[in-house]
This record gives C-alpha cells, structure tokens and sequence, in this order.
C-alpha cells in the first residue's frame, strides 16, 4: 500500500512539473520595467547626496527550452539628483549595462515563475560639486551582480517584481527594484 502511494505521489509531482515546463514560455524575450534606484553615500560614508529616485530599464533574454536557465542583458537608468550642501551644490547621475546568467525554479503554479539572476553590471557613475568646485567624479566599472523576482505570466506576456544588486565604487552600492513586462517571441 506504502508503495502504491509513493508510486502515485511520485507521478503526480512529475506531471505537475512537466505541466509547469510546457505552460511557461521559452524563447527569446524583450522587456523594460519602471525602476526605484538607490545609490547612497556618494563621494564617500554618510554623505548626503544620493539618487533614490524612480527611473527605467530595458531588458532582453533568453529563455532555454526544456531546461531553466537563459541569458538576459539590461540597461538601467539609475538616475540623477542635485542637492544644495549651503553654499555648494552637489550632482549626481548613474547608469549600468548587465549580462546575467538567469535560473528559473520550477514551481507547481503554472502561471508563475521564480528566478535568480548572477552576473556583472558595468556601472558609470558622474558627480560634481559646484560653486565651489571640491569634488568632481567620473568614474566605471565592472561589479558582480545578482537579483531575484518572481513574474506572473498569460500566453507571452510576463509581468514581473525583481531585485537587484551590485557594487558601485565611491557609494554605499546600488540597489534596484523593478516592476516591468516583457513580451516572448518564440
């Protein structure tokens, strides 16, 4: 009897997966999201200025048939700000480039997926203080990255919630929250 049931739960798990795999689509995708994007402590710990502002992103990937893992590329605008410090005013802009290898958790829901995303984000981060002039950074580079989110998918069309992670030298690191769509080509 222990067996039968064993046998059974067994076969019912797998179909639920297989149901999963077929339902999610794979293939080529494209997609752009609204942004929150924190990057604080420019120009060093405990400094006022920061861009904590909503911005965008754009996105393009690809997801693998019959396995769950794929690519994905992004551009993120992390944004600007300007803050008056008294008699100085400080200015600040950011952008990143990412390429990330992405794993999709199968989950028994199947209009849902789960993923995580590791990689390297290719930051830019400008920044000046004027009037007058102390500090003037124009300073890039290559970090590790990571993120995690989870979207919610109907036929081709996936709306997803995601964050991510990453290193930006001279700040306390960047942080984006994202909610975007993306549309499966294959």
């Amino acid at each position: 009897m222990m067996r039968k049931i064993v046998i059974a739960a067994a076969l019912v798990g797998a179909a639920g997966v297989a149901g999963v795999a077929q339902a999610a689509p794979d293939g080529l995708y494209a997609g752009a999201g609204i942004t929150r994007a924190q990057v604080t402590d420019i120009f060093g710990p405990n400094s006022d200025l920061r861009i904590d502002n909503t911005s965008w992103k754009a996105f393009l990937g690809f997801k693998a048939p019959l396995i769950p893992l794929g690519v994905e590329t992004e551009y993120a605008d992390l944004g600007s700000n300007t803050r008056n410090f008294g008699f100085v005013q400080g200015e600040a802009d950011a952008k990143a480039f990412g390429a990330f290898a992405v794993g999709w958790l199968p989950v028994p829901v199947p209009f849902l997926d789960v993923f995580g995303k590791l990689g390297v984000a290719r930051w830019q981060l400008n920044g000046t203080t004027t009037s007058p002039t102390l500090f003037h950074l124009d300073d890039t580079g290559t970090q590790f990255a990571w993120g995690v989110g989870v979207q919610v998918h109907l036929q081709n069309v996936a709306v997803r919630v995601e964050y991510e992670n990453f290193n930006i030298s001279n700040t306390n690191g960047a942080r984006l929250y994202t909610l975007g769509a993306s549309y499966y080509f294959l």
